[in-house]
C-alpha cells in the first residue's frame, strides 16, 4: 500500500537526481480510467507524486539531505492510461516482452481472474496497444498525455 506524501515524493525524488533523466514515465494518476472505472490508491499516489517529483528534483531547498545534486533536466512527464493522450508510441517490437513481464506478476493477477497469468497479460497488453492502433496508423501503440516544464 503506497501513500502519497513527503516521503514518497523524497524518494521518487532521490531517484531522479541519481539517474538524471529527461523523460520520466508514470501511470495514470487522476480519480479513473476512462471516466467509468475507479483508478486505484496506489496508482494515483504514484503518479502524483512522480509529476511533483520532477519539480521537486531541480530544487536545491526540498530535500537537501539527498546526496545527488539537483537535476533540473526532466523536460517531460509521459503519463500513460491517461484519458486526454496528446502521444502514442510504437510498441510493436516492444509488445512480446510486455506481455511478458506483466505475465510475472502472478499475485497480483491471480486475484483479478482465474485465467492464466500469461493469457490475461497478452489480453490485456494487445488489448490496449490495438486500442490505440486505429490512432496510430494501424501500428499497435501505447498512449500518453505528455507535460512538459
Amino acid at each position: 500500500m503506497i501513500e502519497y506524501g513527503v516521503a514518497l515524493r523524497r524518494d521518487i525524488t532521490a531517484a531522479i537526481r541519481r539517474h538524471r533523466p529527461e523523460l520520466l514515465i508514470t501511470l495514470n494518476f487522476a480519480d479513473t480510467w476512462g471516466g467509468t472505472a475507479w483508478n486505484t490508491p496506489d496508482h494515483r499516489a504514484v503518479g502524483r507524486a512522480a509529476l511533483d517529483a520532477a519539480g521537486d528534483a531541480g530544487n536545491r531547498w526540498i530535500f537537501p539531505d539527498i546526496e545527488a545534486e539537483p537535476w533540473d533536466g526532466v523536460r517531460w512527464v509521459a503519463v500513460a492510461g491517461d484519458d486526454d493522450p496528446t502521444h502514442a508510441v510504437d510498441v510493436t517490437a516492444g509488445l512480446e516482452a510486455g506481455v511478458r513481464s506483466l505475465a510475472e506478476h502472478r499475485a497480483y493477477i491471480e486475484a483479478l481472474t482465474d485465467q492464466p497469468p500469461q493469457d490475461y497479460a497478452r489480453s490485456l497488453v494487445e488489448g490496449f496497444a490495438a486500442e490505440t492502433a486505429g490512432r496510430f496508423g494501424g501500428r499497435p501503440a501505447i498512449p500518453f498525455r505528455l507535460f512538459s516544464r
